[in-house]
């Protein structure tokens, strides 16, 4: 399977949530990770960094934050040039899939644990 560099955008070091789950199952299947969040710490080794530094080789990235706050990102998920974005359940967000989707940024409505899960990631 080849690396899949991931952003995850609203990285927490919170067990219980989605974003970290994912952030350690992305790493368990060889994909190397960028935290990006509002929480400090670090998740599955890397430490969460805030949405400043863009990254230029980044292949997915995958929200794990509301539509209600994503507007003040939406230059920083579109200025990292992701092949892809994964919109995760409760994160869909008709205006910015349409922003990513006129750059040529292909978008998903999935869930990255269940496309890990059935390979299709």
């Amino acid at each position: 399977m080849a690396d899949k560099k991931t952003l995850i955008l609203g990285a927490t070091p919170d067990t219980s949530r989605y974003a970290n789950l994912a952030a350690n199952r992305l790493v368990g299947r060889g994909h190397t990770i960028v935290n990006v969040g509002i929480k400090t710490g670090e998740v599955a080794g890397v430490a969460i960094e805030k949405a400043e530094i863009i990254h230029n080789d980044i292949d997915t990235v995958t929200l794990y934050i509301g539509p209600q706050n994503q507007p003040p990102l939406y230059n920083y998920i579109l200025n990292t040039h992701p092949k892809r974005i994964i919109f995760n359940p409760g994160t869909e967000n008709a205006e910015l899939r349409r922003m990513a989707e006129e750059k040529g940024i292909e978008t998903e409505y999935a869930c990255t644990l269940v496309l890990l899960s059935i390979g299709q990631y």
